[in-house]
């Protein structure tokens, strides 16, 4: 019986990475394929082992010093802290919880040698995909690789983004080799694609984030029908700390007159926030993040997967920038790509320009799920072709 493995990061608390984990495993089942996600738990401290030393050997990097620095303020802010660590755990408990209800997870591995084996065994394809899962760092853990599954099982990269708009030049020869032994790649954005393409020589598809394979209805499953948050309001979802970005959202909110609801100290703790939003939950995880999106007025957002449900909500949303387009650590290119296929490039802005004239700036949704819904069958017919599937 034909058995895939997901290799995802379903465990990270994370919005966009537990749902893109979510969909990868749902549209398998919808195309009845018998799938599990493999379980990390045995194999985090030797990967965790691995990203410690790249982080080493990229000491005088400063942009990635500066990413870095940001996730340990934040550890010991919820240490010191005892109101931010208290809410950090409420969040945390949410994204669990939704791991819980909605993974599907392999038996425990307590080696690569023994995922190996299992590989030999069990599976007849790995798919690794989809999120920021070649980054520079991951590349180096060498779990998102695939490196470790036997040349005979075959490999899938489904909307694979290497984050990064540059692979460092000690890291190039390493990651050909590991893209050559894969049978099939996609990747999520046009830069992934020239990347391989260069490195390699060989054509990459670009495929939609998992997320994107399921319409509004559909996405119904898993959030209640009833709105998380009454009445009208601006939904709020930043991962930096650029405050243009705030100032817009709160013009806006001066202009329509809507609340601001907004997550907070997502991927590091933004001071500055405790004074930005009206409404500020913690009691979120995937699910309600979701329906924060499908009942908001407006999104503000410089996420990838804020833009992504946006879309996919037909909302007015406007996405920001988050990196300097020179920064080594820079993820700009997969928004830039996304909004380029749907037809929504006028979305990006930089949070310099005046909200006024931006609210009522109408958006052809007619157009985005035409666009939207050709790009899906795409990427569909790319994943049955991978798993030979009529």
């Amino acid at each position: 019986m034909k058995k895939v493995a997901i290799v995802s990061c379903y465990f990270q608390k994370n919005y966009g990475s537990q749902l893109q984990a979510y969909a990868t495993q749902r549209i398998l089942d919808i195309l009845k394929v018998e799938n599990e996600t493999i379980c990390i738990d045995g194999l985090k401290s030797e990967i965790n082992k691995r990203k410690y030393r790249f982080f080493i050997k990229m000491i005088f990097d400063r942009d990635t010093v500066k990413e870095k620095s940001k996730s340990v303020k934040k550890a010991l802010l919820k240490k010191v802290n005892k109101k931010i660590g208290n809410n950090a755990r409420k969040r945390d408990n949410y994204f669990e919880e939704f791991s819980r209800n909605f993974f599907r997870l392999s038996d425990r591995y307590d080696s690569f040698e023994e995922l190996t084996k299992a590989c030999n065994e069990k599976y007849s394809d790995v798919i690794v995909g989809s999120d920021q899962l070649w980054l520079p760092s991951n590349i180096y853990a060498d779990y998102y690789t695939l490196n470790f599954v036997p040349d005979n099982v075959n490999k899938i990269s489904y909307a694979t983004s290497f984050g990064a708009a540059v692979i460092p030049k000690w890291q190039r020869e390493s990651v050909k080799r590991f893209l050559e032994r894969f049978q099939h790649l996609s990747v999520r954005e046009q830069k992934g694609r020239e990347l391989i393409k260069e490195l390699t020589g060989l054509d990459a598809k670009i495929a939609c984030d998992p997320t994107l394979l399921f319409g509004a209805d559909e996405w119904l499953e898993i959030q209640d029908e009833k709105p998380f948050i009454d009445g009208k309001y601006i939904f709020c979802y930043f991962l930096g700390n650029n405050q243009l970005h705030r100032r817009f959202a709160n013009e806006l909110k001066e202009k329509t007159g809507y609340k601001i609801v907004a997550l907070q100290h997502l991927d590091e703790y933004v001071k500055a926030d405790e004074n930005f939003g009206d409404i500020k939950p913690y009691n979120v995880g995937p699910s309600e993040f979701v329906n924060l999106i499908r009942n908001a007025e407006y999104v503000c957002t410089d996420s990838f997967h804020g833009s992504v449900f946006s879309s996919i909500y037909n909302k007015r949303f406007f996405t920001f920038m988050r990196f300097k387009a020179d920064s080594t650590m820079s993820t700009n290119s997969r928004i830039t790509s996304l909004l380029s296929i749907l037809g929504l490039e006028d979305r990006l802005l930089t949070g310099e320009e005046n909200a006024e004239n931006y609210m009522n700036r109408e958006i052809n949704f007619e157009d985005v799920n035409k666009r939207l819904e050709n790009f899906r069958k795409e990427s569909l017919e790319y994943l049955k072709e991978a798993l030979n599937i009529n």
